[in-house]
């Protein structure tokens, strides 16, 4: 029942940089002792005697160094973690933390230095014998050889960790991992729907904040179990407070009370935070692209050219969510009495190209792009998309018009809608052909 709740939690602690650390310290101390099981293996095998001094000289030089070397790693990933916040958005922080690469370096700097020390103290106190001290021997080799392999690879990524580019693809891989469980008439779990019934028991939370995660997988346990059908009124992303419903519950009959050990269970399914997050909610990944396009068409900045990038990879985001919701089997939701509003179409424009049309106004290669954007997206499988994707090149030839006063850049913009709107028509019309 918790499982889907869980996987959200784990998932949540990849932005805590003391996890993997201390799992790689608990890990180091491990191996101490790991390596004096070996005394107990028979005295007949013929294994080296290495000498506890070479073993204890070997320690403190890794142990002397790994301390700085962490130091130099922290102080790294803190100076990226400030260049991601600057050069795109603060809320792209959470992704930039939670870089694998990093954090895994650090952890093994840190994992390595408690493993020496740990180590020369059991050396000294005499723990392990001939085959013990062999084994913490080649496993001191391996920790040595796994952290020099880990450095360079550190090395290499911390060049790029914190650059407006990496930050962007960054975002925009969580954006396509959120868009998954919302693929054609499922929505993290239930069924999608366009027009939710109006009726029904509300169930609202006690607490502020932003919904982060549904745990569809017990709210369809407990439907099953009391025979009624729930339809969520607050998705991921959604801010919500005590007068507004997590979900409203359709008890397919006559109303029944609903109990307060029930009501407590429907709203333990939401969890709810103080900030929005990429899990779930395509909408907010959009959005922080978004933002970084408008930071990128600022005076301040004044570079189009990431604004047209992050444009295309917007693009790009809502053609494959379309390709996928065409391309799916039929099955089934797995929580077919869960009914979840599904993602409006002109909600994800809005969210992806409303500040891009605005800020942007100006920039005539931004405005041409746009276009271009909107007459790729007017093809699309699903006619809400289409119909959207009209109505937003519409809205942004409307803006320009209004804003733009040289006549030959308002042309340009104009010629670019009217070329689009013609393959529009041509590609139509080849469909009828065929």
């Amino acid at each position: 029942m918790f499982g889907s709740r869980l996987i959200f939690s784990l998932k949540a602690l990849r932005e805590r940089l003391w996890v993997r650390p201390l799992t790689y310290a608990a890990m180091a101390v491990g191996l101490i002792f790991l390596a004096q099981a070996a005394d107990r293996l028979p005295d007949s095998l013929p294994l080296p005697d290495i000498s506890a001094d070479t073993i204890e000289k070997l320690l403190t030089v890794i142990s002397a160094s790994m301390l700085g070397v962490a130091t130099f790693a922290v102080a790294s990933m803190v100076s990226a973690y400030a260049a991601a916040g600057s050069s795109a958005t603060p809320r792209a922080f959470s992704l930039v933390i939670a870089d694998r690469v990093s954090q895994t370096a650090l952890s093994s700097f840190i994992g390595a230095f408690i493993y020496s020390i740990v180590g020369i103290v059991a050396i000294r106190v005499g723990f392990y014998d001939i085959a013990g001290r062999f084994s913490i021997f080649l496993i001191t080799l391996g920790i040595f050889s796994w952290v020099v392999l880990t450095f360079v690879r550190w090395v290499d990524n911390i060049a790029r960790l914190g650059r407006l580019g990496n930050t962007i693809e960054k975002v925009e891989a969580a954006t396509a991992l959120a868009f998954r469980p919302w693929t054609g008439d499922r929505a993290l779990g239930g069924v999608a729907v366009s027009d939710m019934p109006e009726a029904g028991t509300p169930v609202c939370p006690t607490t502020f904040g932003y919904i982060q995660h549904i745990d569809t997988d017990s709210l369809q346990s407990w439907a099953e179990a009391q025979d009624v059908k729930l339809d969520v009124r607050s998705v991921p992303g959604a801010f919500v407070s005590p007068a507004r419903a997590l979900l409203t519950v359709d008890w397919q009959g006559p109303v029944r009370d609903l109990e307060d050990a029930d009501r407590e269970c429907l709203v333990r399914a939401f969890v709810v935070g103080n900030k929005r997050t990429f899990d779930e909610d395509p909408r907010f990944g959009l959005i922080v692209l978004s933002e970084i396009a408008s930071r990128a068409l600022s005076p301040a900045v004044n570079d189009p050219g990431t604004a047209i990038d992050i444009i295309n990879k917007l693009t790009h985001l809502l053609l494959d969510r379309d390709s996928a919701a065409h391309c799916e089997d039929a099955k089934a939701p797995r929580c077919s009495r869960i009914r979840v509003p599904a993602l409006c179409p002109d909600d994800l424009l809005e969210d992806a190209f409303a500040a891009t049309e605005k800020d942007g106004v100006n920039a005539v290669e931004v405005g041409i792009r746009l276009q271009k954007s909107y007459s790729l997206l007017a093809r699309a499988h699903e006619a809400d998309l289409r119909k959207a994707a009209e109505r937003r090149s519409g809205l942004a030839l409307q803006r320009a018009e209004q804003v733009l006063t040289f006549a030959d850049d308002l042309a340009r913009i104009t010629r670019a809608t009217r070329d689009g709107a013609g393959s529009l028509v041509e590609g139509k019309s080849a469909d009828a052909e065929d």
